[in-house]
C-alpha cells in the first residue's frame, strides 16, 4: 500500500478543504493512494469536517477504497482506491452523526463531477445540506454558471434543488444527474461578445415583497451601468427562512458571477448592491472565469486531452494550492502568469 503513495501537507497553501477535496478527486481518479496530514491545518478548525468525510464516504463507496482516519476531527487520513470509479446512485451518506450542520450540498456534488463522469457509467445521486451559505457554492452559481461553463468542456450534470436550506443548519436537498463525459479543452484567452446577463433574487419563509424589492434594486443598478441585466424573484420551499441574490454573465467564452447571502438585519437591497457589484468589477476585467469558477473548472482542464487556456480575474491561495496538489498527481503542464491576489493567465497541457 505504501508503494507509490502520494504525500500531501493539508496546511501548506490555502490549507483548508480545497486541498482535500482536490486531493481525494485526484486519488480517485489516477488510482493513486493518498495520505495528506495535518488536514485542514491552515485553518482556524484543523480536522475532517463533515463536509469531508461526506465526500471520503462518497468517493470511497465509488473507487471502493480503503480509508484510515476517516472520522470527524482527524488530522490525518489515508485513502487507497482499489478499483476505477464507478457510478454512485441515490441519496449520499451524509456525515452528520449527532450534529445540526450539514455538508454544502454542491460543494460536494462539485467535487465529484468529474470523478463519476469518468467512471463510465450514469449516475443519479442526491444530497442532503445547505445550498445558499456565506462564502459558499450555491445552487444557482452551480446551476447557471458551472454547470453551462462545464458543458462546454463537455461535461452533462444536470443539477435539481428540491428543497432549499439556508446555512450549514439547514437541510436542503439536491439532485444530480450526472453523465459519462468525454471532456475536453477550452480556448478562452478572450471572452469575446457579452451573450447575456442575469440577476434571481431567491427567497425562502419570508414576504414576496423582499424579493421584489431585490429584483427593482438591481434594475436601478443596472440602469445607472447601462447593463442590460434580466432579473427575477423566486420563491422556493425551504427548511428555514432566507434569502440570496446571484448575479452572472456568459460571453462566448467564459462566465462569471457573484453572491451574496441575507442574515438578519441586513436589508435585500445591500445583498443586491454587493452582488451587483462585485459582478460588474468582474465585467470590467478582461478576465474570462472569476475566482470560483476558475476552481472548479481545474481539475476537468487537467483531464482533458487537448490544452486549455484561460484568464482569472484573481489567483487565489485556493487556486493555486489545487494547481499544486494536481502536479502530484499528473504528469502535466500547468502555467500559471501572475501573481497570487491579482490577474492572471493559466495554460495547461499534457
Amino acid at each position: 500500500m505504501a508503494a507509490g503513495l502520494i504525500l500531501i501537507d493539508g496546511s501548506r497553501g490555502e490549507g483548508g478543504g480545497g486541498v482535500l477535496r482536490t486531493a481525494l478527486a485526484m486519488s480517485a481518479l489516477t488510482q493513486q493512494s493518498l495520505r495528506i496530514d495535518y488536514v485542514r491545518g491552515g485553518t482556524n478548525h484543523p480536522g475532517l469536517d463533515y463536509e469531508d468525510l461526506t465526500l471520503v464516504r462518497a468517493l470511497a463507496k465509488s473507487t471502493n477504497a480503503e480509508t484510515v482516519g476517516a472520522e470527524v476531527g482527524s488530522l490525518n487520513l489515508t485513502f487507497h482506491p482499489t478499483r476505477r470509479p464507478q457510478g454512485l446512485s441515490g441519496p449520499l451518506d451524509i456525515a452528520n452523526e449527532a450534529a445540526r450542520r450539514h455538508p454544502n450540498a454542491l460543494v460536494v456534488l462539485n467535487a465529484l463531477v468529474p470523478v463519476l463522469a469518468r467512471s463510465g457509467m450514469y449516475s443519479q445521486i442526491s444530497v442532503e445540506g445547505e445550498t445558499y451559505g456565506h462564502h459558499a457554492l450555491a445552487f444557482d452559481y452551480f446551476a447557471n454558471v458551472t454547470v453551462p461553463a462545464m458543458a462546454r468542456m463537455g461535461l452533462g450534470m444536470y443539477p435539481e434543488m428540491e428543497r432549499a436550506g439556508f446555512g450549514r443548519e439547514s437541510a436542503g436537498l439536491v439532485k444530480m444527474d450526472i453523465e459519462p463525459s468525454a471532456i475536453s479543452g477550452i480556448e478562452w484567452s478572450d471572452r469575446g461578445a457579452l451573450l447575456s446577463c442575469h440577476a434571481l433574487v431567491v427567497i425562502g419563509g419570508v414576504p414576496a415583497s423582499v424579493g421584489a424589492r431585490g429584483v427593482q434594486h438591481v434594475a436601478t443598478l443596472a440602469s445607472k451601468t447601462k447593463l442590460m441585466i434580466e432579473a427575477e424573484a423566486m420563491t422556493v420551499e425551504s427548511s428555514n427562512p432566507g434569502a440570496f441574490v446571484t448575479v452572472w454573465a456568459e460571453y462566448e467564452r467564459g462566465f462569471g458571477g457573484a453572491t451574496a447571502m441575507g442574515s438578519r438585519g441586513l436589508r435585500i437591497e445591500t445583498l443586491a448592491q454587493t452582488a451587483f457589484e462585485e459582478m460588474l468589477t468582474w465585467i470590467k476585467s478582461s478576465a474570462t472565469v472569476d475566482p470560483f469558477l476558475a476552481d472548479q473548472i481545474l481539475i476537468p482542464a487537467a483531464l482533458a486531452d487537448e490544452p486549455s487556456v484561460f484568464r482569472i480575474s484573481e489567483l487565489t491561495p485556493r487556486f493555486l494550492s489545487s494547481v499544486s496538489v494536481i502536479k502530484q498527481f499528473l504528469p502535466i503542464h500547468i502555467t500559471v502568469r501572475g501573481v497570487e491576489g491579482e490577474a492572471g493567465l493559466v495554460s495547461i497541457r499534457r
